[in-house]
């Protein structure tokens, strides 16, 4: 079989994933279908590591849906704080594009690490609802309540977890490039989280979650029962 090995450098700001890219194209233009293209070194390790952050950011949705499904004691409440995963990625990458950056492994370390910090600013407001009804307020107080009770902390949070990204945004030295990727894919994503999520929780539990108990309605249900069938004395 008759093959042909080409070697090459990057030229400066181009990266991997684009030179790769415009080789296939010029691959798909200019070669017949029946050649057969296979990558080594470097470009085979940047397809591999791909892939596997792919099933990592899928394994950490799964996980973290789960783990709030046993907490919520339902399916509704956490698919309204996973919500915000969409916007906070969609954040993270606006983030990328507005810097110039690329889409890389170390900005898809940043991505999956959005997940959890979305997640989190979502459980403030959901848990607090909850809470609420649990003590008999009625859903739309409950969630007014919520979202402004919880404006605060999810600021707080979002604030420090943004400033704790500053020093890998600013920092030098070796390997400054990797780190910085992560610190700004972080830091948009705070931000727009922090910005929407006060919009997007609210809403999605007030569509979804108007008809679903609070995880506190089978524990008085049983007791209203127990207690009614215990004989008067």
């Amino acid at each position: 079989v008759r093959s042909i090995t080409i070697e090459a450098n990057l030229e400066d700001g181009l990266s991997l994933g684009d030179a790769i890219a415009h080789l296939n194209q010029i691959v798909d233009d200019k070669l017949p279908d029946t050649v057969v293209v296979d990558y080594k070194g470097e470009s085979r390790d940047f397809f591999a590591a791909g892939g596997a952050l792919l099933f990592v950011f899928l394994l950490g949705v799964a996980v973290v849906f789960l783990v709030l499904s046993a907490q919520f004691e339902s399916f509704v409440h956490p698919l309204i704080i996973m919500l915000t995963v969409p916007v906070v990625i969609g954040g993270g990458l606006f983030g990328l594009w507005l810097t110039g950056s690329s889409l890389n492994i170390y900005s898809q370390i940043g991505l999956v690490m959005l997940v959890g910090l979305a997640a989190k600013n979502g459980i403030l407001i959901v848990e607090f609802a909850n809470q609420l009804r649990d003590q008999g307020v009625e859903f739309a107080d409950a969630l007014r309540e919520a979202s402004t009770t919880r404006f605060r902390p999810i600021l707080m949070t979002g604030i420090t977890t943004a400033a704790g990204t500053f020093p890998l945004i600013l920092g030098s030295g070796a390997g400054a490039e990797t780190r910085a990727v992560i610190g700004i894919v972080v830091l948009a994503g705070v931000l727009t989280s922090v910005a929407l999520t006060l919009f997007v929780v609210p809403v999605a539990y007030n569509i979804m979650a108007r008809n679903t108990g609070s995880p506190g309605d089978v524990r008085r249900r049983l007791f209203r029962e127990r207690t009614s069938s215990q004989p008067a004395e």
